[in-house]
Order: structure tokens, then sequence, then C-alpha cells
């Protein structure tokens, strides 16, 4: 069950987010991170964050590393959102993976990629998520994970 409140990043994360933020919107590449602009649940005003997005047998995903936080919520209200990787947009449609489908992410898709890393133990010790590997159903209790689908194609920034 999510929790009420939003979840926090650990504070590492949230220090380091605004400079990856920042090296995204120029365009530097970082490996499968992406921008992701949602509308806010309560404001209506764009949101914009820093997401890892997790691709597999021509489907992609985004997960809350860090639970329910408040991008997650905005997601989960809006449904569509923009996503960024260089120079390129899109507009997606987010479908949230529950129950047995959000094990299966972790057991089938996250699990399998995050073993090919071979820094990846360290980065799970360190976000607080061995359990990613060890236990795929309890890693998604308290992980909302979407599947994004392309609703516009690609257009590429001016």
């Amino acid at each position: 069950m999510m929790n009420q409140v939003p979840a926090r990043a650990p504070s590492a994360v949230r220090l380091f987010a605004p400079v990856a933020q920042r090296l995204l919107r120029v365009g530097l590449p970082q490996g499968p991170n992406a921008l992701i602009t949602i509308r806010g649940r309560k404001s209506g005003e764009p949101r914009t964050t820093g997401v890892t997005v997790l691709e597999a047998g021509g489907r992609r995903w985004v997960m809350g590393t860090f639970g329910d936080t408040n991008w997650v919520r905005n997601l989960r209200a809006a449904g569509d959102a923009t996503l960024t990787v260089g120079r390129r947009t899109e507009q997606v449609r987010a479908v949230e993976l529950v129950g047995d489908d959000r094990t299966a992410f972790f057991r089938d898709v996250l699990g399998p990629y995050v073993r090919r890393m071979w820094i990846a133990p360290v980065l799970l010790r360190v976000l607080g998520a061995t359990e990613i590997l060890d236990d795929p159903a309890s890693a998604g209790e308290d992980r909302p994970v979407f599947e994004l689908r392309r609703t516009s194609p690609p257009k590429e920034a001016a």
C-alpha cells in the first residue's frame, strides 16, 4: 500500500538532482536518465523532474524508486506527461502497474537489467533498495511503476 504522505529521496539524491536536471536540460546524456514534465495535481502548473527510463523489449517504464513522491502523485493524477531526452521531446501516457504486473516488472525486467550493471549492488545499498534484487514482491509494495506509451511522435527541439 502506498504511503499517504509523499516520500522523500535520500539527502544525497536531493542534493545531486538539481545538477543532474540542469545537465539533462542542456542535452548532456546521462545514460537512461530523462526529464519528465507533468501537470501538478494541485497547481495545474508543469513540474519537471529527472527520472530513469528503463527500456526493454520495445517497452518503457519509470519507477518511483523512493515511493510515493510528488512527481509520482502528479503522474498518477495527470496520466499524461512530456518526456525529454536530449533535444527530443514526446508526449506519453503513463499506465500504472499494479499487483502481479508490478512484481513481474521487478523480477523480469528491472532485476535482469540491474544485474548487468557492475555498480548495481553498490548503488542499491546506497539507495536502500537491495530488495529490488532479493525480493521483487516486497520491492514493488512501496515503489510505483508506470509504463510509458507514446501518444505523439518525438519532436526535435529547435
